[in-house]
């Protein structure tokens, strides 16, 4: 492949094609799950640059992983082994091009980290809402490719419903110029929806116009001590009745979960975690609001909604953030869930979707099961209950290594876990997408006239099979 390298040398400069040395933060996937080896890695600058790195890679029959900030967690953005791949990283494409403060727009490339994409909006006064644990590393165009989700989807939707317009390099190295700042363009089918969500597998995102809000004049998060699981979905419907479209965040935590952060973030002070677990209450919620009226507004509105919590009895104790550092307080110790987890060992991870309703009967039974296939084992609940996306992760049972707990038992979980969101009408992926790690999975439990769908899109698009082979659909 001397040739190829020469070529893509040309294209983007030397210094800017690494096939030497240490790759492993391209190659490797951020839980450490697989360990890749690309043919080289290239850095193009450019969209341009891009599409001919892809004519390239077309005339020589290399297929191309794109890649953002990898910061992924179903071995999506990364080279198999096979040392044939090429690994494209869109980390130098990180400009902001343009900002419509009247048509509330942003146009960003795919390279752009996250919190710098937020930090554009707020210096014009504006709000970009996307916003989750890793928004310090990962890219724009990953979090379109993979339609993100975060902590305020219940508000402002997934990455999907806050992007304008695309510019993508197809498979065939050609620009399709989609960046208009339209709300409303009926002429014919979405392309821009058919990109966003596709994990790479169709074209490569390399700019973006984005949705902007105006930026509310109060903030304000609250954290709630509840008995039950029901008892969370119950003050979800209270917070939409009496909050509207302040709510802006509703997440859900498990009494095991906060007590891995107390456990191993001991400077962290976790809200009513008492020195005896079992004294602990069962579920934390972290809940916010926004209002654009005023702080005193907000803080009535909210300080309303928990009185009438604690009344029903929903609610057994609550607080309130007095202050912006007492809220990224609260908001550390939901992010450092896992974190806690992770350094508590490895573990099976399970990013579902459900409807709100159903969530309470699926944890109960799910609970139930998991403990009778594994006795003692240990379950790490929490995420987004105000969208349905639980983050349903299982940890060995107390003294059993955790390397040896997944190798016995991963497969029949994930088995045990996805069927019983099938049976409950849920999706084995709310927000982190199918990478190469959930492909057969998604064949088990997503109905054959999609998958026939999506192989004819896959087809149609991308027929030689350039780009992120394996991941979404068999190759």
């Amino acid at each position: 492949m001397t040739n190829l390298l020469d070529s893509l040398r040309a294209i983007v400069g030397a210094q800017h094609v690494l096939n030497e040395g240490d790759l492993s933060a391209f190659e490797n996937d951020w839980r450490k799950r697989s360990a890749g080896c690309a043919l080289a890695v290239v850095r193009p600058g450019s969209t341009d640059e891009v599409a001919a790195v892809v004519r390239a890679c077309v005339t020589h029959g290399v297929s191309i992983v794109p890649q953002g900030g990898n910061t992924g967690l179903v071995v999506g953005s990364t080279p198999d082994a096979s040392g044939t791949q090429l690994l494209l990283s869109l980390q130098r494409m990180n400009q902001v091009r343009a900002i419509d403060p009247a048509n509330l727009s942003l146009t960003v490339e795919a390279g752009c980290i996250l919190q710098n994409v937020q930090q554009a909006a707020a210096e014009a006064g504006l709000l970009f809402p996307l916003s989750l644990a890793a928004e310090g590393s990962c890219t724009i165009g990953g979090n379109l490719a993979s339609n993100a989700g975060g902590t305020q989807v219940v508000r402002y939707g997934n990455a999907r419903e806050l992007c304008l317009g695309l510019e993508v390099v197809t498979a065939q190295g050609e620009v399709w110029a989609g960046l208009s700042g339209l709300r409303k363009d009926n002429t014919g089918y979405d392309l821009r929806d058919l990109f966003i969500g596709s994990e790479g597998t169709l074209g490569i995102i390399t700019a973006a116009t984005l949705k902007l809000f105006p930026a509310p004049k109060a903030q304000l998060t609250a954290w709630a001590a509840l008995p039950t699981l029901d008892a969370a979905v119950q003050l979800l419907a209270l917070a939409h009745a009496q909050l509207g479209a302040s709510l802006t965040g509703f997440e859900v935590m498990g009494r095991f979960a906060l007590s891995l952060v107390a456990r191993h973030f001991p400077q962290q002070r976790v809200p009513f975690m008492s020195a005896t677990l079992a004294d602990a209450p069962l579920w934390g919620v972290l809940l916010e609001s926004s209002d654009h009226e005023s702080l005193e507004h907000a803080r009535a509105q909210l300080e309303r909604l928990l009185e009438s919590a604690l009344e029903l009895q929903l609610v057994s104790d609550a607080v309130v953030a007095e202050s912006l550092a007492q809220a990224q307080a609260l908001w550390h110790i939901r992010e450092s869930i896992p974190l806690a987890q992770a350094l508590e060992g490895l573990n099976i991870k399970h990013d579902i979707s459900l409807a709100v309703s159903t969530i309470p009967e699926f944890v109960r039974s799910t609970d139930a099961l998991l403990g009778q296939r594994v006795p003692g084992v240990r379950l790490v609940n929490f995420g987004h209950l105000g969208d349905g996306n639980l983050h349903y992760n299982v940890q060995a049972p107390v003294g059993v290594d955790a390397a040896d707990f997944l190798q016995a038992h991963e497969g029949a979980v994930n088995t045990l876990v996805f069927d019983a969101v099938s049976r409950f009408d849920g999706s084995i992926s709310a927000e982190h997408g199918i990478g190469s790690l959930k492909v057969a999975k998604l064949e088990q439990h997503k109905s054959p006239v999609a998958l026939q769908m999506m192989r004819a899109i896959k087809q149609a698009l991308d027929p030689k099979n350039m780009m992120n082979p394996g991941v979404v659909l068999r190759r």
